[in-house]
């Protein structure tokens, strides 16, 4: 049997029909260029890492206002602007430069934002005026989203992964002309902190990557300090010019998307099951290593891995990823010996890296980049994520909703799966009314070559590629139910079919290597 710390992929395939999305795209398309279509065979990226831009003075750098600082930059038509997403649901900032850049009278900008949330709907009315006419981002919910499958971009939408983002940017095929860097504290020569202030946030994880190479760096702060900063996620050398605000936004958002743990039956079962799985895997000993999601049933199983962590007498190496207060209290009951934090996902764990030493902040590119020489990603243990749908080949969709709607993006599960030993799809058999175990997902998001098991209510399914695994389970005596019988079982409790659009494309979803590995079609619904 194969040794618990080596994640052996058998020689047996699942059958893996070409995806006739890929299949009719063009070899270029305006507004994105060349494009090359994913391959499981071929997953080096194809750019190499590029120089950070040079480090600025160490100087007083406070402006005006934003209206300085778009001329301080010479921000012009056609411009690429960045921007993060650490205060989720609350952040303030898009909106605030986007509305300067409507009173300018440009157009034709590129957003490249972490993520969207349903407070930046003021960008559609920019969609269609013409001022944004190309958005590259991670992760999309709320009428962005809506917007963007309605097709009024003046070129497709492009959906990286986190590691994917930073792997584009640190290469310059997403070239950042300037990063609008929200931060809750500054110091007047643009040092800034997500741990202090009103408006504390956590690490500035994703921005830490953009500073490092956007031509330009803004940082908009809610306080700034006449004093230096003594610890500080952006660097003033990072920086080159600060504007004070009334406010980045509001914290309270940062918790949008996190629920409380799963309680009901169905979901205590899925998470009973897949902690189970996990166990009897072997990885659970000295240095294990996790990331969970926010979700109710991810949320659910953090609680119940540190249980069986503390029945087994282990000690945690690391807990990486989106952290939750949930996660901070597992590192200090088991313990672990660390957090790695690219973004909190609530107000407590924005505490917990203000004041515990072991909470550590990571960059997007440390986190999960294929330029890194050893991204955090591939030192897990274990990713327990959900999924909207799983297919015959265990591919997973994270991208569209049964009614052909963003509901999100790739964000690290494309990333983590590729990393860890472990990779758990934990998914309900059905969603919404629609099926969620289907013949062929409406999306890949993360390609089933690295999804080792499906977790859902009505047993487990092994991907082929792990007969090592599938042993460990019967051993254990786990309901092996296998993917036959969850797609035929989520098709008997659906009531609804899933939309089939047949548009023209709306977005390309990239792999973390640049490649094309799917594509959303508009959708008039």
């Amino acid at each position: 049997m194969t040794p618990p710390g080596e994640r052996a992929r058998g020689s047996a395939t699942t059958q893996r029909p070409e995806n006739p999305r890929l299949a009719e795209l063009p070899d270029e398309l305006t507004g994105y260029g060349a494009l090359w279509r994913y391959s499981d065979d071929n997953r080096q990226p194809r750019e190499t890492l590029s120089a950070p831009e040079a480090p600025r003075p160490l100087r007083k750098k406070m402006l005006k206002d934003l209206h300085a600082a778009f001329d301080a930059c010479e921000i012009a038509d056609g411009a690429t602007l960045s921007f993060h997403h650490h205060l989720r649901n609350g952040d303030a900032v898009l909106n605030a430069v986007l509305e300067i850049a409507a009173v300018r009278g440009l157009s034709g900008l590129r957003i490249a934002m972490s993520s969207l949330f349903p407070v930046h709907a003021p960008l559609v009315e920019h969609i269609r005026s013409g001022l944004v006419n190309g958005i590259w981002t991670d992760y999309a919910i709320g009428p962005v989203a809506r917007e963007i499958v309605a097709g009024t971009l003046g070129c497709p939408a492009v959906f990286q992964t986190h590691g994917g983002r930073s792997r584009a940017i640190a290469s310059r095929r997403l070239a950042i002309d300037v990063a609008f860097v929200a931060a809750p504290v500054a110091d007047v020569y643009g040092g800034a902190s997500g741990a202090l202030g009103r408006a504390a946030c956590g690490p500035l994880g994703y921005p830490m990557v953009d500073a490092d190479y956007a031509h330009r760096v803004v940082v908009v702060a809610e306080e700034v300090s006449t004093e230096r900063l003594e610890i500080a996620d952006i660097a003033a050398e990072r920086v080159d010019h600060v504007v004070a605000v009334d406010t980045i936004g509001d914290p309270a958002g940062i918790m949008s998307g996190a629920t409380h743990p799963a309680s009901d039956p169905v979901g205590r079962r899925i998470v009973s099951l897949a902690v189970r799985a996990v166990a009897a895997s072997g990885l659970m000993v000295d240095g294990f290593s996790f990331q969970t999601g926010a979700g109710g049933v991810p949320l659910a199983a953090t609680q119940e891995i540190g249980a069986e962590m503390r029945r087994n007498g282990a000690v945690g190496g690391f807990i990486c990823g989106g952290i939750t207060g949930s996660h901070v209290a597992l590192a200090r009951d088991v313990p672990f010996r660390e957090i790695l934090d690219v973004q909190c996902f609530d107000t407590d764990a924005a505490r917990s890296y203000r004041e515990d030493g072991w909470h550590r902040a990571i960059s997007a590119a440390e986190y999960a980049s294929p330029l890194h020489p050893n991204p955090v990603v591939d030192r897990l243990s274990l990713m327990l994520l959900g999924a909207a749908e799983v297919d015959r080949s265990f591919n997973v969709n994270v991208t569209l909703g049964g009614n052909g709607q963003i509901i999100g993006g790739g964000g690290g599960h494309p990333d983590t799966a590729a990393g860890a030993k472990l990779a758990v799809a934990a998914t309900r058999l059905t969603g919404g009314g629609y099926p969620k175990i289907v013949e062929a997902v409406s999306c890949i998001t993360t390609p089933g070559r690295d999804v080792d098991l499906l977790v859902t209510e009505a047993g487990l399914a092994v991907n082929p590629r792990r007969p090592d695994l599938a042993a460990r389970l019967q051993d254990a005596g786990l309901p092996i139910a296998g993917i036959d019988a969850l797609i035929e079982a989520a098709r008997s409790q659906a009531n609804k079919a899933p939309y089939v659009p047949e548009g023209p494309i709306a977005a390309l979803v990239e792999y973390r290597d640049g490649s094309i590995i799917d594509c959303v079609l508009r959708a008039s619904i």
